[in-house]
């Protein structure tokens, strides 16, 4: 086992001769962010003792477990329950966007029936915007990474972090490092890597609490009202949770016209 530590902990050694065994690695489309320069879009041999499981050298190399969609090793699909072997040639895949391999995939036991994210404290922005296209988005100021974790483990839900770090928890199944580090960039990324753009549902839910919003009458809400949107809007919604009063203003058109090709 200390062996096999070390040959996970200094994938470069130069002493090659410590290792009894060597693999060959090769990463594809986004994994190659995860790589130091000289290493993307390459072959990588991977030098250990032991059999590790397959998880273990990809995150050594610097490629979170749950970035990872396929492994293929020696031509056939595996889990990460595989353990290494002297001679393996493996491939290591992200998510397919324009192609269904969910039948050749091994690696976790079913998919989240439901898509729901946790947010980490960098992404309060994107939060809030992804809130608004209508997607669960839990976010705190508050929340430290263990907190992150356990939610993500005990309710389903898929970790957005700019901490790649977070990602190597055992216990995150779902998660994604977010490269860009412009908000609207970010929700255009996310939208992308879990092709969300069939499940928008623009003003669902509250950008402040992520909680249900459902229409309101007017005359409910009127007290609430400033004189000028009380006379110029008929139509209101409010939060479940929070109680946050909403109605169509000039942010709703300019949201519909920025993501009118998917809704």
């Amino acid at each position: 086992m200390g062996a096999e530590t070390r040959a996970m902990k200094h994938p470069q050694r130069k002493d090659e001769r410590t290792f009894a065994h060597a693999a060959e690695f090769r990463f594809y489309e986004e994994l190659n962010d995860f790589l130091p320069p000289d290493r993307r879009k390459q072959t990588v041999v991977y030098r250990f003792d032991g059999h590790p499981g397959i998880k273990d050298p990809i995150e050594a190399l610097g490629v979170p477990h749950v970035e990872v969609d396929l492994i293929v090793v020696n031509g056939e699909s595996v889990g990460f329950g595989y353990h290494l072997q002297d001679g393996d040639r493996v491939a290591v895949y992200p998510v397919f966007e324009s192609l269904d391999v969910s039948p050749i995939v091994k690696l976790r036991e079913k998919p989240l029936r439901k898509i729901a994210f946790v947010v980490d404290v960098n992404l309060g922005r994107l939060a809030r915007m992804l809130r608004l296209l209508g997607f669960d988005a839990l976010f705190s100021n508050a929340y430290d990474d263990d907190e992150i974790v356990a939610i993500a483990e005990a309710q389903g839900r898929v970790v957005l972090t700019r901490d790649r770090r977070l990602l190597y928890a055992k216990a995150v199944t779902h998660g994604y490092w977010v490269r860009s580090v412009w908000p609207r960039r970010q929700v255009d990324e996310v939208v992308r890597r879990f092709d969300l753009s069939g499940q928008i549902r623009p003003f669902s839910r509250c950008a402040d609490c992520n909680g249900r919003i459902e229409p309101v009458a007017k005359e409910t809400v009127a007290d609430r009202l400033e004189p000028k949107t009380k006379k110029y809007y008929e139509t209101f919604y409010r939060c479940l949770s929070c109680g946050k009063v909403y109605w169509e203003g000039s942010h709703v058109g300019k949201l519909r016209e920025r993501y009118k090709g998917v809704l």
